[in-house]
């Protein structure tokens, strides 16, 4: 049986990445242009304290790894969505 511990954990990596970019749109569109905001600063900071806890093996926190590639993906590819095309 699954602690609580191991279920809020999995309750936690399961929401969706697109919350990210929804959660913190009015703080990156009214930061200042030299300011820097990560909308996946949570996801980074997890794959962080995981190569801590595992004293600098990457192999062990890939799936932490993959979670921030994937928010930022999903993150540029909907700024660009919103601030559409150049070329039309």
């Amino acid at each position: 049986m699954a602690t609580s511990a191991q279920s809020d954990q999995a309750a936690a990596s399961s929401e969706p990445q697109a919350d990210a970019w929804e959660k913190s749109k009015a703080t990156f569109q009214s930061k200042r242009s030299s300011e820097y905001y990560d909308p996946c600063q949570e996801f980074a900071n997890r794959s962080i304290k995981c190569m801590h806890r595992n004293k600098g093996d990457r192999e062990m926190c890939q799936d932490y790894f993959k979670a921030y590639r994937d928010c930022k993906k999903e993150w540029t590819a909907k700024r660009r969505a919103e601030s559409g095309s150049w070329f039309g």
